[in-house]
């Protein structure tokens, strides 16, 4: 029998993980300059938490089955994150201010062709406080993010959700979700096959094609005949862009207002936006985010609920986009030292050695020796190991330090 992973599953081997912390660091760097502090979520929850009173689709989560508790590991973090801060850390002063940087599981559903149910993110929300500053810093944020990481082409996709559910409003209540649906899927040929009055199919479309420019589709959009609030909305969208638009890295070209944008978790209530990044499959999806202002509400005691906004980045499709660009490293660390005893008498030496020089102030790589190996075989290992030095460590504690030439 050969043992693999579990369908759905991966192992990260070492250069792996060597360049998802290259993404982590400079991800978590960003997050520091702005005031964020790491916050660390079960990764069980129960599953009305998980489903964030039903945005969040039964069938995505991977249950877990228990004597008392219907318990299920989390799809994302937003809702863990929501729980613990109406909770555990009620009382807080607001606004919190918080990163995370762990792994989601997602069931893989029929049509999924990589049956991936384990994934990680990066990301942050910023809880307790709304308007339109904090939608820019979140938003301005992720632009650093992606700075950071040296990403030269991506783009932002930003939406109101707020908007575009009234928008839908007009849809008979049986067809709204569907209609929903087909916008947030780009399935223009389900929105045409609805059995729709002409005026209601003449309207979905116009919503399926509400992006591009954003002067433009604001103009668009003030054609449907906007009542007060929705009208309130506009002029708030149109604040945010202002505010985006004085970010030296978010020119106006990398900006797109898409009021077709809908997230399939339905808990957002304000901007949503998605940024995105050619690769040699194609169009990736880097991350997502946005407002839930009632989402905190669920799971407080007394359903006081906060504004809440946030994004998560997908490392995955990071290290898709990434890798070709050879920033990311291309071997594992080598280590600085071999201590080697020379007999087995030595072998008290070359540990209290190898404790030497571990203690360093600064971080070092020291490898033992352990034996069995003739010094040819030390040698080739050294090399191979791209090790800097060996020291020859001898039975009264002597010590002989060479150094390593490396392989030609």
């Amino acid at each position: 029998m050969v043992y693999q992973s579990p369908m759905g599953a991966r192992d990260l081997l070492p250069l792996d993980v060597a360049q998802k912390r290259w993404i982590e660091e400079r991800l978590q760097q960003v997050f520091h300059r702005w005031g964020y502090h790491r916050i660390i979520t079960s990764t069980v929850e129960r599953l009305d938490t998980l489903m964030a009173g039903g945005a969040i689709h039964r069938e995505t989560v991977l249950k877990l089955q228990e004597a008392d508790d219907d318990l299920g590991l989390r799809p994302e973090l937003t809702a863990s994150i929501a729980r613990a801060a109406v909770t555990r850390m009620a009382g807080a002063t607001h606004p919190l201010r918080l990163y995370y940087n762990a792994n989601v599981f997602r069931r893989s559903l029929a049509g999924n062709p990589s049956n991936q149910q384990e994934f990680y993110q990066a990301g942050v929300e910023l809880l307790g406080v709304g308007g339109c500053l904090a939608d820019a810093e979140v938003l301005l944020l992720m632009v650093d993010c992606l700075a950071n990481l040296e990403l030269q082409q991506w783009s932002i996709l930003l939406g109101e959700a707020g908007l575009t559910r009234a928008l839908l409003a007009s849809f008979p209540e049986d067809l709204r979700e569907q209609v929903r649906q087909a916008i947030a899927h780009l399935d223009r040929l389900a929105l045409e096959a609805m059995p729709l009055s002409p005026e209601l199919r003449d309207r979905a479309l116009r919503l399926f094609h509400l992006r591009g420019n954003a002067g433009e589709v604001l103009a668009q959009v003030a054609e449907f005949g906007l009542n007060p609030e929705q009208q309130t909305m506009v002029a708030n969208l149109k604040s945010l862009i202002d505010l985006l638009q004085t970010a030296p890295a978010l020119q106006e070209s990398r900006l797109t207002l898409d009021l077709s944008l809908v997230q399939t978790i339905d808990y957002y209530t304000g901007v949503v936006f998605e940024v995105v990044a050619p690769s040699a499959s194609g169009l990736v999806v880097l991350g997502q985010g946005g407002r839930y202002d009632q989402l905190l509400g669920l799971y407080h005691p007394l359903g006081q609920t906060y504004p809440g906004i946030g994004f998560a980045l997908q490392m995955e499709q990071l290290h898709q986009v990434l890798l070709p660009t050879g920033q990311l490293p291309q071997q594992t660390a080598a280590s600085d030292w071999l201590v080697v005893a020379d007999r087995s008498a030595a072998y008290p030496a070359a540990i209290a050695y190898a404790r030497t020089l571990r203690a360093a102030p600064h971080p070092i790589r020291v490898e033992l020796d352990l034996g069995q190996r003739t010094y040819p075989e030390i040698y080739d290992y050294a090399k191979h190991r791209r090790i800097a030095r060996i020291a020859w460590v001898k039975a009264p504690g002597d010590v002989v330090i060479e150094t390593v030439q490396p392989s030609t």
